[in-house]
């Protein structure tokens, strides 16, 4: 299977097949949880449209946002990057109305290997996350509040 460079991801989620359980497209009204910290990560997901907040919430209660994902963002890969299965580190949450497309796990994997190509789309997606990631960790360090909220609105992440 080979893949043309601008061939959006959305289209190669959706057609990862194998095995009895198919990519699925998903909707969550706003607000709701797409998994929580602990939950069993089986599965890898694609955003479509909308928006998703990625938090950690401490014993004592304090929750912290650590990503605000948009269209075209792929998450839920933790285990595809250790190599072995893991719960969910983090909360997932619907930040607008969300529709996604979610794949088991073990089926991303195995596409993986055999389409390698598969793997710089997913490597595109993940270095654009870590991209937005060192923008926010710059404004929350190096910024007054006022500033940060500037930065947001015009590079939003």
């Amino acid at each position: 299977m080979t893949h043309d460079r601008d061939r959006p991801l959305a289209s190669v989620f959706r057609n990862i097949s194998g095995g009895a359980d198919p990519p699925v497209v998903e909707t969550f009204e706003r607000s709701k949880t797409i998994f929580f910290p602990g939950d069993p990560a089986e599965r890898v997901y694609f955003l479509i449209k909308g928006a998703v907040k990625l938090s950690r919430v401490y014993e004592a209660g304090d929750e912290i946002t650590v990503a605000l994902l948009r269209e075209n963002s792929v998450f839920g890969v933790l285990s595809l990057i250790t190599g072995h299965k893991s719960d969910r580190f983090y909360h997932a949450v619907a930040f607008t109305p969300v529709e996604l497309i979610s794949v088991p796990i073990e089926q991303v994997e195995k596409a993986l290997k055999e389409d390698p190509e598969l793997s710089v789309f997913l490597l595109r997606g993940l270095s654009s996350r870590i991209l937005q990631t060192e923008m926010m960790i710059e404004t929350l360090a190096h910024r007054d509040m006022g500033s940060r909220l500037v930065s947001f609105f015009v590079n939003p992440l």
